[in-house]
């Protein structure tokens, strides 16, 4: 009960913070349609092919007006390195790729995802992070996304889109956000807690990645599905607030904890980060955007599995 009640807590004074003033890290359609004409108001739409979201040309037939438009799986939001994608890239590549869509550090941005699917929410959320990542704090997601616009009867254009011109962004890089490789090996034998952001299945090791090299999840991670966060409402994804203090709970995660959420490429994990970071006002969260597609590449790390409702550690390969 005692946990129960931090939590609820914890989560009534993000709410409060955010309606202090600030831009809040999740908004619906209509505070966007609200703040639509402000000054330093940046739009941006990164749907994708990611639960048939769309692509450039479906921008093109229908957006929010004066949004912008950039690919989250083809403009460089993440990379890939010494064969483990979806890792954060350089500092200065993400620069380049922000400030060429004419985005600035006064620039309050708002991303918006398709809100086709659960995953999909994912590009927002890890967009999202990227921002917050190099520094740039006023920066908010629209809750149901484009479908969610769209099944409003919000006002909706057509066309390229605002083409701002290329600006410079400055990013400076806030490393207690990322979690490491060494930090996760560590992190077994001291208080912080993993927590796996992949659907049940994957956690017990009933499924796997293409990226996972074995099935299975790191040993002593909590399972906190991102799924089970997003639900569809009148022809839209959204991600359910209401929900989140009781699973955040089942998971029995402790807010004032070092957590580090982890999937198999740093995508289902990013909405894990956002909901516990920025929604649950966890005090210390990171990401770790290597997840189970770096972790799994060595042998000599143990990946855990279910088997006949008993846990066992399975070395690599083994």
């Amino acid at each position: 009960m005692g946990r129960l009640l931090a939590i609820v807590l914890v989560f009534a004074s993000s709410l409060a913070m955010a309606k202090g003033g600030e831009t809040p890290p999740l908004v619906d359609a209509v505070w966007l349609n609200e703040n639509l004409d402000r000054d330093n108001l940046v739009v941006l739409d990164v749907r994708s092919a990611i639960d048939n979201g769309g692509d450039r040309s479906s921008f093109q037939k229908a957006h929010i007006p004066g949004s912008i438009y950039s690919s989250y799986t083809g403009d460089g939001w993440r990379e890939s390195r010494d064969g483990v994608v979806g890792l954060l890239p350089p500092v200065a590549s993400l620069e380049r790729l922000i400030g060429g869509l004419g985005i600035g550090n006064d620039d309050t941005v708002v991303i918006v995802p398709a809100g086709t699917g659960a995953t999909d929410f994912g590009s927002a959320a890890r967009v999202y992070w990227t921002f917050r990542v190099l520094g740039h704090d006023d920066v908010t997601i629209l809750n149901g996304g484009s479908a969610g616009w769209k099944a409003q009867g919000f006002d909706i254009a057509s066309g390229d889109g605002v083409r701002p011109a290329v600006t410079e962004f400055e990013g400076k890089l806030q490393q207690h956000l990322i979690a490491s490789l060494e930090e996760v090996e560590e992190a077994r034998g001291t208080q912080a807690q993993l927590v796996d952001a992949r659907p049940s299945d994957y956690f017990r090791g009933e499924n796997q990645s293409p990226a996972a090299r074995v099935p299975g999840t790191i040993p002593d991670s909590r399972s906190l599905p991102h799924v089970d966060f997003l639900g569809e409402r009148d022809q839209a994804w959204y991600l359910n607030e209401d929900s989140i203090t009781a699973q955040v709970n089942e998971a029995e995660l402790n807010p004032g904890t070092r957590t580090i959420a982890f999937c198999n490429t740093g995508h289902w994990a990013a909405t894990d980060w956002f909901v516990l970071s920025e929604l649950a006002g966890f005090e210390e969260v990171a990401l770790y955007d290597g997840s189970m597609a770096e972790w799994s590449q060595d042998s000599d790390r143990p990946v855990q599995v279910a088997k006949k409702g008993l846990a066992r550690l399975l070395n690599l390969f083994n």
